[in-house]
């Protein structure tokens, strides 16, 4: 299934896309593209519906049709830092030893289409591609055997950075990566069973139509599996959280000269078989 959630921002509804591409309205199903809809028992209550029997919703998503993230009432987004190899090799920085975990602020969470802002004072505002894992079963201490058994399905995230807040504001990375409008999220949770190979994805990103990331889930550091299971060591994970995956190589930090997003920009990012972002970004 592709579950998704329509409408104005903070008025969005639960919706799926058939197999025509088109939105079928959940409202009368679920609350919301949340919590519990996310568990193994409310995936499978979903899955056994004829998407045809459910209301139609107008418009074409992305398009003139809104979507919000895919996900709604996040609780926790849970980041993982340098987690593919040539990104590591083209940010100068050594291959961890153990996932870096950071957090970005639900704050930031918007839609897949929704316009970036540059925050005040920024002189550095980045773009990355990212896989993000949503949480569907709760657990704390998964075993990495069963840790799949824990995820609802996967989405597209721009975890969208300024660089000088994260690096050079004498902080953690946190102060760079949570401003309003740093997570665009979706177009929709794609659940499992439409994924072939978690392991071999492709992600692209695009800014003003210039190829910047070019990647594969092949070259992660730290495998999804491992990933769900290392931070369930720190915290409990719940239904909803998100757990973003890091970046393949092309940042804006990483070109020669460095490249950074400072407004009047489009930036276009996709995975293969989890659809595609575009955003406007906006000056500050």
């Amino acid at each position: 299934m592709k579950l998704l959630r329509y409408g104005a921002p903070g008025a969005e509804k639960p919706g799926l896309l058939d197999a025509s591409g088109r939105v079928r309205d959940l409202s009368g199903v679920v609350p919301d593209i949340s919590g519990d809809t996310l568990r193994p028992a409310g995936l499978k209550a979903l899955n056994a519906l004829d998407s045809e029997t459910l209301p139609l919703v107008e418009g074409t998503p992305q398009e003139d049709l809104r979507l919000g993230a895919c996900v709604g009432n996040i609780g926790k987004y849970v980041c993982i830092g340098l987690n593919y190899a040539d990104h590591a090799e083209e940010a100068g920085m050594p291959i961890p030893e153990e996932p870096i975990i950071f957090n970005k602020w639900t704050s930031a969470v918007v839609g897949p289409n929704d316009d970036i802002q540059v925050p005040r004072g920024s002189v550095k505002t980045d773009w990355e591609v990212e896989l993000g894992v949503v949480i569907g079963e709760p657990g704390s201490y998964i075993d990495e055997a069963n840790a799949m058994d824990h995820v609802a399905g996967f989405c597209v995230i721009n975890d969208v950075s300024e660089r000088d807040f994260q690096l050079n504001r004498a902080g953690t990375w946190d102060k760079g990566k949570g401003c309003d409008t740093f997570g665009p999220t979706g177009p929709w949770l794609v659940t499992l069973d439409e994924i072939a190979d978690m392991d071999n994805m492709d992600m692209w990103l695009d800014v003003d139509g210039k190829r910047m990331q070019t990647g594969s889930t092949a070259t992660l550091i730290f495998k999804i599996p491992h990933l769900v299971s290392y931070c369930s060591q720190f915290m409990s994970l719940q239904a909803g959280d998100v757990i973003s995956t890091g970046t393949p190589p092309g940042v804006g930090m990483g070109q020669s000269p460095q490249q950074y997003l400072h407004g009047g920009e489009v930036v276009t990012l996709g995975i293969a078989g989890l659809g595609e972002q575009k955003s406007k970004v906006l000056p500050a």
